[in-house]
């Protein structure tokens, strides 16, 4: 009986086991991006296509786009404080403070002069 209920736990562990990596697989987020610091994100999505329209739903003002889709990496959006809907700057990468830091350096690159993060994700079951 007990080697009965350690096969049946086994078999239970392995299941969760690799439903969890199907579904860790098949993860994925967006960030979406536009005018006048406007942004919108979805995370731990099933799909691309998914996480793109959560963003894009999310993202309140206008002109707004996709500009990347993560797995298991972040995304981060800088503008310049002073000047809203001037310079920004965005950037994907695997690790959140890279990510930051590149769309700091992107938004003074295009003339923001005051240049902060404004908004970050990360899809972190991609």
């Amino acid at each position: 009986m007990r080697s009965l209920q350690r096969s049946w736990a086994l078999a239970v562990a392995t299941a969760c086991v690799v439903m969890a990596g199907v579904s860790a697989a098949a993860a994925a987020g967006a960030f979406a991006v536009g005018a006048c610091g406007a942004y919108g994100y979805g995370y731990d999505f099933h799909n691309a296509t998914a996480a793109r329209s959560a963003a894009l739903k999310r993202c309140a003002g206008s002109a707004c786009k996709i500009v990347g889709v993560m797995r298991r990496g972040c995304a981060a959006m800088a503008i310049d404080a002073k000047n809203p809907c001037g310079s920004y700057g965005w950037a994907i990468n695997s690790h959140l403070g890279k990510a930051e830091n590149a769309s700091m350096r992107r938004c003074y690159q295009f003339g923001g002069r005051n240049c902060v993060v404004r908004a970050w994700a990360c899809d972190e079951k991609g």
